[in-house]
């Protein structure tokens, strides 16, 4: 049985070393959501929603285990509680909340999600999953008793969250909203990463790929004997690209695209997107065209947008293979774009060249 007499429940809570018990004023408050529901109302969207946002999420640890997991914890906690729980009672859980409440370390939520009972059939019918209450019987019945059991923790929530007809993007928006952790000055919470890769058709195309171009119609250097042994690197294979009749309409067609789609990933809640770009052999057309991507999109005047809510990274997937660049442990930022190697040598870089 879970004790939830304070001197048994708080005697678990002590702060966790670099975290100090305050008489009065805390500096430092730890974010603590609970985290319950009904079964497909939607639970461990949160709880993925919180982890990208920096929490430590647990899901369904035994009673017994909260207080001791708190104590422990040095980062915002989310922990998702419900009838699969052991040992789940509403009244325990509510208790074990008010006793969080009490340490001035701790700012403890719970947040509740529900959905009415046509979603809740659609989605247990669309997943083929058993209602963890009705495990032999019918769904309908395990619904309306999660939500005769769970009632209590409905009324005693500090959000909830009907999802019945809720989109998964504007669910993220609303746990984005409310529990984003509070940043130190000078930092910025991580938003959508944009990973340029450039590489070449014939060795296969990068899985990870969201939208793939191809450039392999453009005029090849490879083909000019001084240019072959050179990169997209290089100002003179950037040069040779460029006067292509074509280049300029193809880049401005991409970025137009990459303009209107990026903004609506963020809007999403999307956190990873890869550009790819492939020519014949990835060491030229597509390296250039990546570079001129890459410093588009990491400036705002570049990029045709007023604000940025994504990180640049770049890889030159061939050229890494082939030690043309050098592969670094610790990837650099260099004009606010992220690179995992450095070139042993090129004659000027088209870094400050305008997409």
């Amino acid at each position: 049985m879970f004790c939830t007499r304070p001197s048994c429940f708080s005697a678990r809570l002590r702060p966790p070393a670099g975290r100090s018990s305050c008489g009065g004023i805390c500096l430092t408050v730890l974010r603590v959501v609970l985290v319950s529901g009904l079964s497909g109302a939607g639970k461990a969207s949160i709880l993925r929603a919180l982890e990208d946002l920096g929490y430590e999420a647990v899901d369904n640890p035994p009673l017994t285990l909260v207080a001791d997991i708190v104590s422990r914890s040095e980062r915002p906690l989310a922990i998702g509680l419900d009838a699969r729980s052991r040992g789940f009672e509403p009244e325990l859980v509510l208790s074990a909340l008010a006793l969080l409440r009490l340490n001035l370390d701790l700012r403890p939520e719970l947040v509740y999600a529900w959905a009415d009972e046509t979603a809740l059939l659609r989605r247990f019918t669309e997943t083929r999953r058993r209602h963890p209450l009705a495990p032999q019987g019918r769904v309908v019945d395990g619904i309306a008793e999660e939500a005769a059991l769970t009632q209590p923790l409905r009324d005693g929530a500090d959000l909830v969250i009907d999802t019945s007809n809720l989109p998964l993007a504007e669910l993220r928006k609303i746990i984005e909203a409310r529990f984003r952790p509070e940043l130190s000055a000078g930092t910025k919470q991580p938003g959508l990463v944009v990973s340029l890769i450039s590489f070449a058709f014939p060795a296969g195309l990068p899985r990870e790929a969201d939208m793939v171009f191809d450039a392999r119609f453009l005029r090849n250097p490879h083909y000019d004997p001084t240019l072959r042994p050179r990169t997209g690197l290089d100002e003179m294979v950037a040069a040779y690209v460029e006067a292509d009749p074509d280049f300029a309409e193809f880049i401005d067609g991409i970025k137009a695209l990459l303009v209107l789609v990026l903004p609506r990933f963020v809007q999403e809640g999307k956190k990873y997107a890869t550009i790819a770009v492939g020519c014949s052999g990835g060491r030229h057309r597509s390296v250039y065209i990546i570079e001129l991507l890459a410093h588009g999109l990491s400036s705002p005047s570049g990029s045709g947008t007023e604000r940025k809510d994504w990180q640049i990274t770049v890889t030159h997937r061939e050229l890494e293979q082939e030690g043309l660049v050098q592969p670094i442990r610790t990837a650099s930022t260099t004009d606010g774009i992220v690179r995992s190697y450095i070139v042993p040598s090129m004659s000027g870089p088209p870094l400050t060249r305008e997409v």
